[in-house]
């Protein structure tokens, strides 16, 4: 008897690409281009089930999307500033009361500068994600993968971490406003997801649960373990805080034991996850020592849940991820891959490396195959108390309410 295929969407906004802070900056573009290239180049995307999905440009619907999480005044000044900035100019190079301006709305000269058409680009990229979610709330798909989403830390004022506007905040708004009535977020990002979090903290309808390095060690500084939620929505925050050097293991186990039990218990219509793969033990902004199999193996994990819990309905997102080559589009392709239930080969395609090369001149990996580190006892034994404590602390504070033991 042959296994149903469901429909899968992939989600592609080509002026999600445009959303670029220049040559140097350590968000390039270019790795969401070859996380699309490696999908086509191994046949996933033609496998069965999978709906190509290009959201139409609909401008006052994409603003009205926009602005379920944002405040009207920001996204006005990020539109000035979008159009005031020249093309093909640096924001350094911007009239100094226009640079003044971008600063007071976190788009300064810092990690996340405006740039020309930064209005735009980040309107594309929360199209793609609400566009995800409306196909998979309707029915018309299962599971949909935006690889170029997950810009979790926009605050509904202002930017942050590289982040403009909150597409992953717009796609759960989208959910709830056209009828879903419980969403689990999952952030699995080395990065706590405070921005999501932050708009939804006083909502009971909205679990968000999110996986990082400890804010005493790396950005945005925030998401310690006794951070439950507010008001009405008083532990429907969770936060599983790691330390540096934490492997796989410790990572899938307090997985294992937070996020499972409470997600089965929420019982959400719809599963939204962030992939973050910043996580990666090679990851230059971060400190986690995760490899490619365990983040195949988070994709497992998040896969099964939406089936047992979410009724099979899934939205993925992208997010941060800086090994540009060697991890992002391995990582992703490995998810979408997890998605479609279709095989991989066991080398990436040739016509996917010459891409590689004529892009970005780096040596591209010729296999999903990845080295594990080496870690000494005492980092391990270090690491298993520090997720230990996070893991009892989610357990007094938030399991029962949720009624789980």
């Amino acid at each position: 008897m042959t296994e149903r295929v469901h429909p899968v969407a992939l989600v592609r906004d080509a002026s999600a690409e445009d959303y670029d802070f220049g040559r140097d900056h350590p968000l390039a573009p270019v790795r969401v281009t070859l996380t699309h290239a490696l999908i086509e180049d191994t046949g996933l995307a033609t496998a069965p089930g999978v709906v190509h999905v290009t959201p139409e440009v609909e401008p006052e619907r994409d603003l009205r999307d926009t602005l379920r999480v944002h405040d009207a005044d920001y996204v006005a000044t990020v539109h000035d500033l979008s159009r005031a900035i020249e093309p093909g100019t640096r924001f350094l190079d911007a009239p100094a009361d226009l640079r003044a301006r971008a600063a007071t709305v976190g788009l300064g000269a810092g990690d996340t500068p405006a740039f020309a058409g930064v209005h735009d680009a980040s309107l594309a990229v929360v199209r793609a994600s609400a566009a995800a979610a409306r196909r998979v709330l309707s029915g018309e798909v299962l599971h949909a993968f935006n690889p170029g989403g997950g810009l979790h830390h926009a605050m509904p004022d202002r930017a942050a971490g590289f982040c403009v506007y909150n597409d992953v905040a717009a796609a759960i708004a989208t959910l709830l406003d056209d009828g879903a009535e419980r969403v689990a977020y999952v952030d699995v990002d080395v990065h706590h997801g405070d921005g999501v979090e932050r708009m939804f903290a006083d909502d009971p309808r909205v679990l968000t649960i999110s996986l990082h390095e400890s804010g005493s060690t790396l950005f945005p500084g925030t998401g310690d373990a006794t951070d439950v939620g507010v008001g009405a929505g008083r532990a429907s925050v969770v936060n599983v805080p790691f330390a540096p050097q934490t492997s796989g293991a410790v990572w899938l186990d307090a997985f294992d034991a937070v996020v499972e039990p409470l997600v089965r218990a929420f019982q959400p219509d719809v599963l939204v996850t962030q992939l973050g793969c910043d996580t990666h033990v090679t990851d230059p902004l971060a400190h986690l020592a995760l490899t490619l199999d365990d983040m195949a193996a988070i994709a497992a994990r998040l896969h099964t849940l939406a089936h047992e819990a979410a009724e099979g309905r899934w939205i993925a997102t992208g997010g941060g991820g800086y090994q540009l080559v060697s991890v992002v589009p391995r990582a992703w392709t490995l998810a979408f891959a997890e998605m479609t239930g279709a095989p991989l080969p066991i080398e990436t395609p040739m016509t996917w490396r010459e891409l590689v090369v004529a892009r970005t001149g780096q040596e591209p990996p010729r296999d999903f195959d990845d080295a594990v580190p080496l870690l000494g006892e005492d980092v391990e034994a270090h690491t298993r108390r520090m997720a230990a404590e996070s893991i009892a602390t989610v357990r007094e504070l938030v399991f029962p309410r949720h009624g789980v033991r």
